[in-house]
């Protein structure tokens, strides 16, 4: 599914991306380029990507059974964390600037599963975000299908994977349309990045397919610092 931080990112898209510099509300700390979990945490794995973003993911003592932690740095610094389930459902995620919280309404209408798109090849979802900023609640409603391809990015085995949704306000105004192709890892339980845009602009494409898949106890496991497409840009935030 798409992650609308980048997205959705878990499947996302990058309608806020402001530049975010410090990371809000769960804790992580910075250490030069360094990332580490909070405290009761234990570091996963990391992914850098194109587009100039790199994720860390994580798990924490007391969570639900295959609750993660999902974190997205970019070029600007530490953008978001999201709270997810084994069926990547958005429980919590926690924006960095401005400081805001959004959380999903449960139960869910169709709630998004990882277990039906894979038995299954295709999987819908209808789900609700509500927000600490006092700004209308989201329905997000969309689908996720496998394509049928297989691709191994740095050792990694992903599946294919395409998208669509739409962001519905309560007055019935559509704010967001977005689709894309991204991957998912079986193993993990997550989706990870790859191509998104506006389905009303569908010609511009963000490219954030993964590069390095790095686990703990490899160089650049949880390095805060961006590596692939950053000059490019830096450039166009300097145009």
């Amino acid at each position: 599914m798409f992650d609308h931080s980048h997205t959705k990112a878990r499947r996302w898209t990058f309608r806020h991306l402001t530049g975010a510099l410090l990371l809000c509300c769960a804790g992580p700390a910075l250490a030069q380029s360094g990332f580490a979990p909070p405290p009761g945490c234990t570091g996963v794995l990391t992914v850098q990507s194109r587009a100039c973003l790199v994720t860390h993911v994580w798990t924490c003592e007391g969570d639900a059974p295959r609750e993660q932690w999902v974190s997205l740095f970019t070029v600007a610094g530490p953008f978001n964390v999201r709270k997810v389930d084994a069926e990547f459902q958005w429980l919590e995620t926690y924006f960095a600037q401005p400081p805001a919280v959004e959380t999903m309404v449960q139960p869910a209408p169709d709630p998004e599963s990882i277990t039906v798109l894979l038995a299954e090849d295709y999987d819908t979802y209808d789900f609700t975000v509500i927000n600490d900023r006092g700004e209308p609640a989201e329905r997000i409603r969309g689908y996720d299908s496998l394509t049928g391809g297989e691709v191994v990015i740095d050792g990694e085995p992903l599946l294919r994977t395409e998208f669509a949704y739409d962001v519905t306000l309560p007055d019935g105004t559509i704010s967001y349309r977005g689709a894309g192709r991204q991957f998912i890892s079986p193993s993990h339980r997550l989706f990870f990045l790859g191509e998104s845009w506006n389905q009303d602009t569908p010609d511009q494409i963000t490219d954030a397919t993964p590069v390095e898949f790095i686990y703990p106890g490899e160089p650049g496991f949880f390095d805060a610092s961006p590596r692939y497409d950053c000059s490019t840009v830096l450039s166009g935030f300097l145009q």
